[in-house]
């Protein structure tokens, strides 16, 4: 095989797997486009969401005063931890009523969709294809590597973001906020802080679910492009020098990868949560 056939053979791997299992027969070539709906991210996210509470539930139905077990200790320092971090930064007790729960759910939901990504490239594709019985079926399996996924999910932490402004200082108080806040309450500068008002609640919900979606992301292409070291060897179809240190390279980038993986995975999850717990307690604070 030529360089040239290897290199158009690397890209149409990668293409092939970031094109989405969606309602459209052809793939998605805007970065916005509503009239898609990417079918692998939404039932990933509802299964590993209904997963994550099956054994939040299962945790909960088995706690007891006697000794716990590996899995319920492990749960009670995750509950523990979630708990402190929303009292530390959300200091109204009826908010975090809400709030510590809801942490907790995004928390484990965003790990196991995020821990998706360490499951062998080609295994559910594979699967996927066999099922189908098409060979070019499209399926990816990391919803937070989807773009939509992170968003709608800062787009609800803005929601709640909305809601306590209102709820704390009323409609009022939060518009008289919106038009003075923060460069001071002269008529002539309503249109800025109210401009600038905006403009940071849309950054901050953008930046919210770009931040996790360009880490899985880019996982995902590291992931692919070792995955291409072992096709490399498989493809060769003979035994050279090149061959074997193909075949290494590739468990062993594997391998060290994974393990890395493994803390941006829970790194993620946990940034995701506690800006969504900074981001509400914020909508408390008075300017």
């Amino acid at each position: 095989m030529s360089s040239e056939q290897s290199s158009n053979a690397a890209a149409d791997y990668i293409k092939h797997h970031l094109v989405h299992l969606s309602n459209q027969d052809t793939p998605q070539t805007n970065i916005i486009d509503f009239s898609y709906i990417n079918w692998d991210s939404v039932i990933l996210s509802i299964v590993l969401g209904g997963l994550g509470c099956f054994f939040l539930w299962r945790a909960a139905k088995k706690a007891s005063s006697g000794v716990p077990s590996r899995f319920l200790a492990a749960v009670e320092m995750l509950i523990e931890f979630v708990d402190k971090s929303s009292k530390d930064i959300i200091h109204n007790e009826q908010t975090r009523k809400l709030m510590s729960p809801l942490a907790l759910t995004v928390f484990v939901w965003i790990f196991l969709m995020n821990a998706m990504d360490l499951l062998p490239v080609d295994l559910l594709p594979w699967l996927w294809q066999r099922i189908t019985g098409n060979h070019h079926a499209y399926l990816r399996v990391v919803p937070t590597a989807d773009v939509n996924t992170p968003l709608a999910l800062a787009i609800g932490v803005l929601i709640l973001c909305l809601y306590y402004n209102v709820k704390i200082k009323g409609m009022g108080g939060w518009m008289h906020e919106m038009l003075t806040a923060p460069f001071g309450k002269s008529p002539f500068l309503w249109v800025p802080n109210f401009a600038l008002n905006i403009i940071e609640f849309i950054a901050k919900t953008v930046s919210h679910g770009l931040r996790l979606f360009g880490n899985m992301y880019a996982g995902e292409i590291v992931f692919m492009l070792i995955a291409m070291l072992g096709g490399a060897w498989m493809a060769s179809g003979s035994v050279g020098f090149l061959d074997p240190i193909l075949y290494i390279g590739h468990i062993l980038a594997g391998s060290i990868w994974a393990i890395f993986h493994i803390l941006i995975i829970l790194l993620q999850a946990f940034i995701f949560m506690t800006l969504a717990l900074v981001y509400v307690g914020q909508a408390h604070d008075s300017h």
